[in-house]
């Protein structure tokens, strides 16, 4: 036990990261979105406590202006239940899920909604709809997930992507999931986004795909085939995130130490790193899709109603990154 204590006292008297006092991002996305008029949203499924709960929230905040999309009877004994009052929100009635993100894609398609918002259904119900080439939502852009982290460990904003939608996304996927990155880090208020990628090392090693696509991405942004943000790699997570390491490590970079994104080499790896800062890090963390005819707002479903009112907000103030601040 005493050598776990010293270990401990080790860890906070020489720390590879400087810690804030306490969360200072999220509250800021919220504040900003005030001089918004809150957007119009399409809602999947709300049929579970958080979904609902962030719902409401969100539309009591100002941020979104819902249209409930499930099953009319379970959505109101689930709201009667938890004493939440939907009572002025339209509902669509759809008997199931699928039924429910069909008439949510429709909405964003049509115009009648500005951003689409998941509720308890799966990832994979609502994605396979909206991705769907003929009548969903897909754009030019290849269609990727941000998670957006405030932490107390990070003075930074931090986004990774992508942990929720590109499995093991090649090349040419990651040039539009770093375009992605870069736009959405302009539209939170980050004029120029550091964006480290991601390897288990800092140098070329051709065995290891990830540190080849890092290479050429850097040299893409060179060439002006990605633009807006500042671009290293490959990096490791420590350099990425630590100056003291980057400096051990004699890396000198404008990115190292300081990242605003972090570009994953796959799903498995963002998603664990994702989670592990939540739940081990004490992050909170907020999550959307990009590249779509809308901003999706994605969360897990064992996510929080306080999650989901900050993803909320990052629909927002995407949505007016690009548009006139009127509503339809």
């Amino acid at each position: 036990m005493s050598d776990l204590a010293g270990l401990a006292e080790a860890v906070a008297v020489d720390p590879l990261v400087g810690h804030p006092a306490d969360y200072h991002v999220f509250h800021k996305f919220i504040q900003r979105c005030k001089e918004f008029p809150a957007i119009t949203t399409a809602v999947v499924w709300p049929l579970s406590d958080v979904a609902l709960r962030g719902t409401v929230e969100a539309a009591i905040e100002g941020l979104i202006e819902p249209t409930l999309i499930g099953d009319e009877a379970e959505m109101k004994a689930l709201a009667a239940k938890v004493g939440l009052d939907i009572g002025g929100y339209p509902i669509l009635q759809a008997d199931t899920e699928a039924k429910a993100a069909e008439l949510g894609v429709a909405m964003c398609r049509s115009g009648k909604a500005l951003a689409m918002m998941k509720g308890s259904l799966h990832t994979d119900e609502l994605m396979k709809v909206a991705m769907n080439r003929d009548t969903g939502l897909r754009t030019a852009r290849r269609i990727s997930h941000v998670f957006i982290m405030d932490t107390p460990a990070y003075a930074r904003t931090l986004l990774i992507t992508d942990a929720a939608i590109n499995i093991t996304p090649e090349l040419e996927d990651k040039i539009h999931i770093v375009q992605n990155a870069i736009d959405l880090a302009h539209a939170l208020g980050i004029s120029e986004p550091k964006v480290a990628l991601l390897s288990a090392i800092e140098t070329v090693n051709p065995k290891i795909k990830s540190t080849l696509d890092a290479a050429a991405l850097c040299k893409m942004a060179d060439r002006g085939q990605i633009t807006g943000g500042i671009l290293d790699g490959p990096l490791a997570f420590d350099t990425a995130v630590s100056v003291k390491a980057a400096a051990i490590k004699g890396l000198v970079s404008p990115v190292t130490g300081q990242a605003d994104i972090l570009v994953v080499p796959d799903l498995e790896s963002g998603n664990m790193l994702a989670k592990q800062l939540e739940y081990l890090g004490g992050a909170q963390l907020a999550g959307i899709v990009l590249g779509a005819r809308v901003p999706t707002i994605l969360t897990s479903r064992a996510d929080s109603a306080e999650t989901r009112l900050t993803s909320c907000a990052v629909a927002v103030l995407l949505h007016y990154a690009t548009h006139p601040a009127v509503k339809v």
